[in-house]
């Protein structure tokens, strides 16, 4: 389960909330697990032309009391079957045929009874007024996900619930999902593991004459075999940014940046190395030893009760002492999204705020959050230099959970 339950209802209790509700994806796929590979793409207009370029709408629900629950269309009720979430409820049409004499797929004793028992909802906005109804919440303070919500849908929430409060909790919900569960945990060290594996695989073939392209599709090619999805493969050019779509080939004696991910079972992984095709210099050395000491300074100050701003500072004083003069460490939390809270940068000053939270933004770690550090450098037309390592925070620090290199990665001495 992704979902931290205990987590949610302290954060509910502290605001006085009565239900969370959750609507987009990535929240959707927290409340529930239930993920669709639509869901991030479908636009409304893609099914109503000349309407707007909001998403298809579906919802989750958290109440404080009650069954979770999740409202989606009945074409896609089968792809939430399986889920932990018992509590399935669907709009629109039925959009399936049904045989004389009738037949028992496995999942479908399920999904009728999801229809069967809920009150017929011509729209997402109606399944989860008829929810809250079920549920006594029509005057209750209900936390919903405003921040991507579009206008028109709010408005008729609001206009059926005169007597609830309405409240945004987009922010809250970031919050509850910086503290991951064990599951999400074993996930994101899932897919730190084939992620490295994949990694590996494909910069074996790093050589002189070899393309960006061959490497990134050998990286793709081992992420897909291990069943996971492929998020990035990035390299480092001659030292003046980063680039996934070009026709760069390697270089004898190049030294790059490599930044690559993969999703498994909907979590990130997010790693980084240096890839060396030949010794480096005496320059590039210190450098290297540099973003090193900057990198282990920073999980000096991995453990719970520190601020990020404070890694981030131990992080910056490593390379204020180095030859290095243009860097920018910093890091962030991994998870549901390639950037979960907390972020690891200098206090900004700014805070989490919306109708349900207010924290500074510079938040304390806590046991069970998951975060990446990173440091790099680009020396323009000599090379790119880059390390990018997760750590689950423990009660006594910080447990790695991709490895750690004290060299660049040289595919000529492997």
């Amino acid at each position: 389960m992704l979902l931290n339950q205990a987590r949610a209802r302290e954060c509910m209790d502290a605001a006085g909330l009565d239900a969370l509700i959750a609507c987009t994806p990535v929240n959707i796929t927290a409340f529930s697990d239930f993920t669709l590979w639509l869901d991030p793409l479908f636009r409304e207009y893609m099914v109503n032309p000349g309407a707007g370029g909001g998403r298809m709408q579906r919802y989750a629900l958290f109440p404080r009391e009650g069954p979770p629950a999740l409202v989606v269309e009945p074409m896609m009720a089968v792809n939430a079957a399986d889920l932990w979430v018992q509590d399935l409820i669907t709009f629109g049409a039925p959009t399936i045929e049904e045989r004389d004499p009738p037949v028992q797929p496995q999942a479908w004793p399920r999904i009728r009874q999801a229809q069967a028992d809920s009150v017929w909802s011509a729209t997402p906005n109606d399944a989860l007024l008829n929810l809250l109804r079920e549920h006594v919440l029509e005057e209750g303070r209900l936390g919903i996900e405003m921040e991507e919500l579009p206008q028109r849908h709010l408005q008729a929430l609001r206009d059926a619930l005169p007597r609830a409060q309405l409240l945004d909790c987009s922010n809250l919900l970031r919050y509850v999902r910086a503290v991951k569960t064990a599951d999400e945990i074993e996930r994101l060290r899932r897919a730190a593991q084939i992620s490295e594996a994949a990694a590996m695989t494909s910069l074996a073939q790093a050589a002189p004459g070899v393309s960006l392209a061959q490497l990134s599709l050998a990286y793709r090619a081992q992420v897909a075999q291990a069943g996971a999805d492929f998020d990035h493969f990035a390299i480092g050019i001659d030292g003046v940014g980063i680039a996934t779509e070009t026709g760069h080939h390697l270089a004898a004696g190049a030294v790059m940046y490599v930044d690559f991910g993969c999703r498994w079972r909907s979590c990130y992984s997010d790693s980084g190395l240096t890839l060396a095709l030949g010794p480096l210099s005496p320059g590039l050395q210190r450098r290297y030893d540099a973003l090193r000491a900057c990198i282990d300074a920073g999980v000096g100050q991995l453990r719970p009760g520190r601020r990020g701003s404070q890694a981030h500072a131990a992080m910056q004083d490593v390379i204020d002492g180095s030859d290095i003069r243009v860097a920018a460490p910093h890091g962030h939390g991994l998870g549901l999204e390639v950037r979960d809270y907390p972020v690891i940068v200098a206090n900004n000053g700014l805070r989490l705020r919306d109708d349900c939270l207010d924290l500074p933004a510079d938040l304390p770690l806590e046991v069970d959050m998951v975060v990446n550090l990173e440091a790099s450098s680009f020396l323009a037309g000599e090379a790119s230099l880059h390390i990018e390592e997760t750590f689950l925070i423990t009660v006594d620090g910080a447990e790695p959970l991709s490895p750690r290199r004290e060299a660049p990665l040289r595919p000529d001495q492997a």
